[in-house]
């Protein structure tokens, strides 16, 4: 199947000459491509067509996008979706001036969406998950991470991911499951956290790589959840068991989760809003992508991450909603993508970068996604906007009109 992707005002590559990502000052180069059209074969980006030349080609189809951007398909890399309940009364809690761990302390928080979860069965959570992934698809997200972490038990994490895979088979795009196990501890362990980690370590990790329901296996390190000597012996048994490796760590207290990030070489640390200066400039030398989440500062009414530091220092930056019921209630990355811009001084280009070929690699998929190159998945978001800019200045409007994986159309309001 040869298509033709014709007359679009930009195209943005986000090209990386096949280092599949950018660090620090690259991530102001997205390679803006002004006059030419795109072809697709197979599923495949195959080339960049001058329009001069457009009309003597054949091709199988042809998609009219005038004064429309191209850019890669948007990735999400960090939400915590599949999730019941409702924690609406915890947000107006923090409007009379609680605070997160606080409520957390009072046994809300993470465990009030631990008991909704265990309530559910797993065809309601399928039902309360698709519409979730079906509005990301319409933002011109083509690459989606889903946590668990809502479950806290064998049963119910397991329940959990096989809601997330269930997406894996059926959803259109790709569904990326991440076990976050080790999300904070279960009531019935709140006392007993000895016994809790042995079955993370004993019993989950094995069951779920054997049974290939995740491969990817997340954490938080915090004072309210997990410390540093803990995370270490679970990841320490995950990574004999061959499982990737991310961290939510520095959101509230900085009270050592970067050193066990950097012992594992984890694929991503995640949060960073307190992070100190002298782990900042580690960043420089190291491939751990800083995955920032400003959607969790601005719902929080808390520190944003310092996202200017980390790419003078030249990080490798990613940026991402965190999805969720409780700390980041907000599933628009276009108004995420605005709230950088304004809240932690990135510039447009950067943000690009940020929420395309370094969320990818977070993800350990930009070798094949994350950026417009010949001969990668023609992965692609093309919005009603001559120019990029128009995306970020437009807050919280999703001006995607069509998503493309793999070539192939899979969400367009330009036929409704």
């Amino acid at each position: 199947m040869r298509i033709l992707v014709k007359n679009p005002s930009q195209i943005v590559t986000v090209d990386t000459n096949d280092v599949n990502y950018k660090r620090g000052k690259e991530m102001r180069d997205i390679r803006t491509i002004i006059g030419h059209s795109l072809i697709i074969e197979d599923g495949l980006i195959k080339d960049f067509i001058p329009e001069s030349v457009v009309e003597k080609l054949t091709v199988d189809q042809t998609i009219n996008v005038a004064d429309m951007t191209i850019l890669p398909g948007l990735v999400e890399c960090h939400t915590h979706s599949a999730f019941a309940g409702s924690r609406a009364n915890e947000f107006l809690m923090r409007l009379n001036g609680a605070y997160y761990e606080e409520i957390a302390g009072q046994g809300g928080g993470i465990l009030s969406t631990v008991n909704a979860v265990r309530t559910s069965s797993f065809d309601e959570l399928v039902n309360l998950l698709k519409p979730r992934i079906n509005h990301f698809i319409s933002q011109g997200i083509t690459s989606l991470e889903i946590k668990s972490g809502y479950g806290l038990s064998f049963y119910d994490e397991i329940k959990l991911l096989q809601v997330i895979n269930y997406f894996k088979i059926h959803s259109p795009i790709e569904i990326i499951p991440t076990f976050l196990g080790a999300h904070t501890f279960p009531p019935e362990y709140k006392n007993d956290h000895e016994q809790y980690i042995d079955i993370l370590i004993n019993e989950l990790l094995p069951y779920i790589i054997k049974n290939n329901l995740a491969s990817t296996i997340d954490a938080f390190c915090e004072k309210s959840a997990f410390t540093p000597e803990e995370v270490d012996r679970i990841f320490l048994k995950a990574k004999k068991l061959g499982y990737k490796l991310k961290l939510h760590t520095d959101q509230f207290n900085n009270i050592g989760g970067l050193n066990i990030a950097r012992k594992y070489k984890v694929n991503s640390a995640d949060h960073l809003e307190v992070i100190e200066d002298n782990d900042i400039k580690k960043f420089a030398v190291s491939e751990i992508v800083a995955v920032l989440l400003p959607g969790v500062s601005f719902f929080l009414d808390y520190n944003y991450a310092p996202a200017r530091k980390l790419i003078d220092n030249n990080a490798i930056v990613a940026i991402s909603t965190d999805y969720n019921p409780g700390s980041s209630n907000i599933s628009n990355l276009h108004l995420i993508m605005s709230i950088a811009a304004v809240k932690m001084k990135m510039t447009a280009e950067e943000i690009i970068s940020a929420v395309t070929i370094n969320s990818a690699k977070a993800l350990c998929l930009s070798e094949k996604t994350g950026s417009i190159e010949i001969g990668k998945q023609a992965d692609l978001a093309i919005f009603k906007a001559k120019e990029y800019s128009e995306i970020i200045y437009n807050i919280g409007t999703n001006l995607n009109r069509i998503t493309m994986k793999k070539g192939k159309i899979i969400y367009n309001t330009l036929e409704s």
